[in-house]
């Protein structure tokens, strides 16, 4: 192993429920990936969330960086982060590939000690 964290997404379609906060989700990502959504020095995996609830199926993704053997222990937090939290439905989680639009992103956060 190199030690080179690598970037990754896990993206997610969500049923909002009636008066539910959209950042909530990714505050449940940043929880499960950090041990809460507001916390002190560097997280061990650096990340970022988005959201949109525009439509009625809001899509919401993660860029992550980590170690490849840690891509699995992430994606897993994140699914199960989206999964158990009230005020949303999950309707499907997978992964795709870093897009064009989000590589910057993903190598700020390569660059994050």
């Amino acid at each position: 192993m190199t030690g080179e964290r690598t970037a990754y997404v896990q993206e997610a379609e969500l049923r909002l429920e009636a008066g539910a906060d959209p950042a909530a989700v990714g505050a449940a990502v940043t929880t499960a990936l950090c041990g809460h959504w507001e916390h002190d020095g560097p997280c061990r995996w650096p990340h970022s969330n988005d959201v949109d609830a525009a439509e009625p199926v809001a899509r919401f993704r993660t860029v992550f960086v980590a170690l490849p053997a840690d891509e699995a222990e992430v994606r897993a937090k994140i699914g199960r982060a989206l999964q158990d939290a009230p005020g949303w439905a999950l309707l499907r989680t997978g992964e795709r590939p870093v897009s064009a639009a989000e590589r910057p992103l993903a190598e700020r956060l390569a660059r994050t000690e």
